[in-house]
């Protein structure tokens, strides 16, 4: 029995001390580990000037923060967390350059994501752009995307440019995941696409899988894999083209909540700049706001124990502050010229050629999403948009439509120049394959324009990138009315500013955005398809909106009538400076918040009339019950 008790004390022993170093060994300080991130950076490879004057930006101070950072932090990981393009003029060499990616490679970027906007010349620019990258034989980032692919052969939507997608991802190697190490420490390095995301890519012909289920997949296959293969865990690191708001919430936090083993994850699509990070279910959210205002960089202590615990957190300005990267900015002047001769000459046009001065403070594009209000730069592009249709095609235009969504950058006091204007309106590419999308002509019945107006007034408080302003129409509506049916008087306006009571029979012709008319869906859907805007041709008939393309409006030499040109052409005609009509808002769109009984209930639709009526019955129940029970008593 000695022997057994000796075995039974040592094994005791054994437990004691493990006991007592487990806790030791969970709470080790473990090592300092660095990730500098961006996200949306949107092609703004030059610095830009916000609507205040202020300049941020550009890759070349960004280069110079990078070297920075890596000074101090060798082994730091660079990430990037997709919409790496569209929103300057370097996109119009996206397909045939791949100017946005050689640059990442040039700044040392590790590894990449797609977002949204890369797909906004569709699957066949898609695989152009990453074959144009291969063939560079640049340095390039990695590109990691686990649940949004092409269809594969035999599904639905399966044809050549799908299969040339997955033919690019061959030759460029982008999967779901990488393992990579710096400076002894492996990080499992995934990417996926939010819902919002592929809602805002209605053209890209990809395949939207389960978000979660992918994580979770990718987060067990990495770790697995590093664990057999090096021996050790991984940091785990996700670039989601997700999405969180202002409050933390969104997308990624729900990714977060919802999948184990993330350790920090890249927040982009929302353009959201988080001044501190959010701790979720053991993962660090995190994200630096858009056009690489800011570079990010946090530092993590990577426990033993495979933990992790937040050691510092930066958001570093790239402004004037910081010097140009020689390398960089010389890299920058030699596509900048490549656009000039391969795009804008096209259109007889400059990069830097000043179209008009504009002495006017207009909204930012915060201010365009978050007010409910008239915009002066809303107004002005809506009027570019009439002005332009009615110049191309010599025949009247009653109403013209943008929304907060599609206008990427205002206007500062100062010079506005070709490269000004096409950031504002820069996305898309048109049916003639050339960069830009173009306006599209088609008819709405009187009844559909008011539902157009209530989109404005209702569905924007739920998707804010559906706030509309318009050119040829006004608009009164109260804040406080019956939702989808806050609109309380609308008209059409004509030239002179003179109101004209709505036809709700009358076809009237409307000018909007191809990637607008698109999403005409999109409002429906979210009014829960109480609101319908029916698209049609000169006859009155639905358009199928698969050929919304056959309505794109072209000028008389055939050309497409792009956004951005009309937008620019329209500043050329007012004679070097912006017309004062701009320094203030013209009333075409009049909003309050009034409790007034009067102003609540003028007007009213369907929606007020259901509302009042159930109201009112409901008091008569009350007051019938009331006297039921008052009855009952006196009888007692």
């Amino acid at each position: 029995m000695k022997p057994l008790r000796r075995v039974f004390a040592l094994a005791l022993a054994v437990l004691l001390v493990l006991g007592l170093a487990l806790p030791a060994f969970a709470n080790a300080p473990g090592t300092a580990v660095t990730v500098l991130f961006t996200h949306d950076m949107h092609s703004h490879l030059l610095p830009a000037v916000d609507e205040s004057g202020k300049e941020y930006g550009g890759y070349a101070r960004l280069k110079t923060a990078i070297d920075q950072q890596k000074a101090a932090h060798p082994d730091a990981l660079l990430v990037d967390g997709g919409d790496f393009s569209m929103g300057s003029l370097f996109q119009t060499a996206y397909a045939d350059a791949a100017s946005e990616l050689r640059v990442m490679g040039a700044l040392g970027y590790d590894a990449t994501t797609f977002g949204n906007h890369e797909y906004d010349y569709r699957a066949a620019g898609l695989a152009s752009m990453l074959n144009a990258a291969v063939d560079s034989g640049d340095p390039l980032p990695a590109i990691v995307e686990a649940n949004y692919l092409p269809p594969e052969r035999g599904q639905e939507g399966y044809d050549e440019d799908a299969q040339a997608v997955w033919d690019a991802f061959g030759r460029y190697g982008v999967t779901d995941y990488v393992l990579l190490e710096r400076g002894g420490v492996w990080y499992a390095v995934f990417g996926v696409m939010g819902v919002d995301s592929d809602a805002c890519a209605p053209m890209s012909g990809m395949v939207l899988h389960d978000r979660f289920e992918a994580a979770k997949r990718v987060v067990d296959e990495a770790r697995n894999k590093c664990r057999e293969e090096n021996g050790v865990q991984p940091l785990v690191v996700c670039l989601s083209h997700s999405g969180t708001d202002g409050q933390g919430k969104g997308e990624d936090y729900e990714l977060a909540q919802k999948v184990e083993g993330i350790d920090l994850i890249i927040s982009g699509h929302t353009h959201t700049t988080l001044p501190q990070p959010i701790e979720v279910n053991g993962a660090y959210i995190v994200s630096a706001g858009e056009y690489s205002k800011n570079l990010g960089a946090i530092t993590l202590n990577f426990k033993v124990s495979g933990e992790v615990e937040l050691m510092d957190y930066q958001l570093i300005p790239i402004d004037g502050s910081l010097a140009d990267d020689q390398s960089i900015s010389a890299l920058v002047e030699k596509y900048k010229k490549e656009v000039d001769g391969n795009y804008l000459s096209r259109f007889g046009m400059t990069f830097d050629q000043v179209l008009a001065y504009n002495p006017y403070q207009f909204d930012s594009v915060d201010e365009i999403y978050a007010t409910r209000h008239e915009s002066t730069l809303g107004n002005l592009l809506s009027d570019a948009y009439k002005w332009a249709v009615e110049e191309a095609t010599g025949e009247p235009v009653d109403l013209a439509l943008t929304a907060s969504g599609v206008i990427r950058e205002s206007f500062a006091v100062g010079d506005i120049t070709v490269s000004d204007v096409f950031n504002a309106a820069s996305l898309g590419i048109g049916a003639d394959g050339v960069p830009g999308y173009p306006l599209v002509a088609v008819w709405l019945t009187g009844s559909d324009v008011r539902n157009a107006l209530e989109v404005d007034a209702s569905v924007s408080e739920l998707m804010s990138a559906a706030r509309l302003y318009y050119s040829g129409a006004g608009a009164y509506y109260n804040t406080n009315r019956m939702f989808f049916n806050k609109v309380a008087a609308a008209s059409m306006l004509g030239e002179d500013g003179a109101g004209e009571a709505i036809d709700d029979d009358r076809l009237y012709r409307v000018v909007t955005g191809l990637y607008c008319g698109q999403m005409l869906g999109a409002a429906e859907s979210s009014s829960f398809g109480l609101l319908t805007i029916t698209a049609r041709d000169a006859d009155g008939t639905p358009i199928d909106m698969d050929r919304l393309e056959d309505y794109i409006v072209h000028d008389a030499q055939g050309n497409e009538v792009k956004e951005w040109n009309a937008i620019a052409r329209y500043l050329q005609s007012m004679g070097g400076q912006v017309d004062e009509r701009y320094a203030q808002p013209d009333g075409r769109k009049m909003v309050e918040a009034s409790w007034s009984p009067i102003r609540l209930l003028m007007n009213p639709n369907k929606f007020t009339v259901i509302a009042a009526a159930a109201v009112l019955l409901a008091a008569a129940l009350v007051v019938w019950v009331v006297r039921l029970v008052a009855r009952r008593t006196r009888r007692r």
